[in-house]
């Protein structure tokens, strides 16, 4: 009975996931949803600056936190270890919708693209961010990656084993593709408004430095492994790099999955 129910917890989370990683698209396009990026609940601009950057803040915290070693040792402690990750999903889902709940829009326009052209190619510009991201999870397992792997495996009575990540598609270009799909979709907009443009601040500072992090804990988990794939392969943006050595090992699947 206590399969099942970490199987349904697990589908839970995975179904929050959904749900807020559709409704960050039509949030940050300002389509199809009541509370967007620029229509919500009105406030001065110093006031709402100030409760957009705290309901980022919250975000940062939980999810880089949680996405630790050390905090995962923790909560295995008290919790299954099949559920961790699940757990993970479900309460960075939550902080998510928290921040579409509750954005205050800044109306000021920084910028606004008149030409039908120019917009089309911005617009494709971000929907191509959101498939670098969505399809970047497939590459080294989707399902791992939200959950979903771990609390099918505990079902069937199987151990959990960490995947090998395989150095293909998008991670042989760069390092961190899902969060390359981030930073492209938040900025690439024909119509910039001033609490568009503190989302896109705030959260391109956020990747930048939660990715030092997730590098330090793939050093520390892979150590010469993940130091060799380092200097074969950029961070983010597809610079050339010299041809990997012949003796190069495979790297192994990032355990933090996000940052």
């Amino acid at each position: 009975m206590k399969r099942i129910a970490g199987l349904l917890y697990g589908a839970l989370a995975y179904a929050m996931f959904l749900v807020s990683f559709l409704y960050a698209i039509a949030f940050v396009a300002d389509i199809w949803a009541p509370r967007t990026i620029d229509h919500g609940p009105s406030a001065p601009p110093a006031t709402a600056a100030v409760i957009d950057l705290a309901l980022l803040g919250v975000f940062a915290v939980q999810h880089s936190g949680m996405a630790r070693r050390g905090f995962k040792r923790w909560l295995t402690r008290w919790a299954p270890a099949p559920l961790e990750r699940s757990t993970f999903v479900l309460l960075s889902s939550a902080a998510l919708l928290l921040i579409f709940w509750q954005w205050r829009p800044i109306d000021a326009v920084i910028w606004s693209v008149d030409s039908p052209l120019a917009a089309g190619a911005l617009h494709a510009a971000a929907a191509a961010g959101w498939l670098l991201v969505l399809s970047g999870t497939f590459v080294i397992s989707h399902f791992d990656l939200f959950g979903l792997r771990q609390v099918w495996l505990n079902l069937r009575g199987q151990p959990y084993a960490a995947l090998h990540f395989q150095e293909r598609l998008h991670y042989r270009l760069i390092r961190h593709p899902l969060m390359l799909g981030f930073i492209v979709a938040f900025w690439a907009t024909p119509h910039m408004t001033a609490g568009h443009l503190l989302f896109a601040v705030a959260t391109t500072s956020y990747i930048l430095l939660a990715l030092r992090l997730e590098e330090r804990d793939l050093i520390a988990a892979h150590g010469d492994e993940y130091l060799r794939y380092r200097e074969r392969v950029p961070l983010l943006l597809p610079w050339p790099r010299p041809h990997p050595p012949q003796s190069a090992h495979p790297l192994q699947q990032p355990t933090g999955g996000k940052p």
